[in-house]
């Protein structure tokens, strides 16, 4: 395996630029971060509200259809850089979370 030429070392001032821009991405990372979870509170919100729901009307909490069209929709709406398989395993994570919160509202109201 070959081994490519290590690259010259910048100098300090494009170090600093460097490490100027790696700051603002961090920063813009953390203020993205803060919006996602105000958001998946909110969607956990809807679920638990969904669950009171359920239970009212007798219905089970998995809804194997309609997980599959909650997939279905955000792999559609998907832009990018991710791809549909990364969509596709963070909103499954989600789904998890979210009927456990459906399940917690059928067990809380039992």
């Amino acid at each position: 395996m070959a081994h490519l030429p290590k690259p010259a070392a910048p100098g300090a001032a494009a170090d600093a630029d460097v490490e100027a821009q790696m700051k603002e991405c961090r920063n813009r990372i953390d203020r993205l971060d803060e919006e996602l979870v105000r958001l998946l509170n909110a969607r956990a919100s809807c679920a638990d509200e969904i669950g009171h729901l359920k239970d009212l009307v007798g219905m089970e909490t998995y809804q194997p259809n309609r997980e599959l069209e909650v997939l279905e929709h955000v792999r559609t709406v998907n832009a990018g850089p991710l791809d549909g398989s990364a969509i596709t395993r963070l909103f499954e994570r989600i789904i998890d979370e979210s009927r456990r919160l459906e399940r917690l509202a059928h067990d809380g109201d039992a």
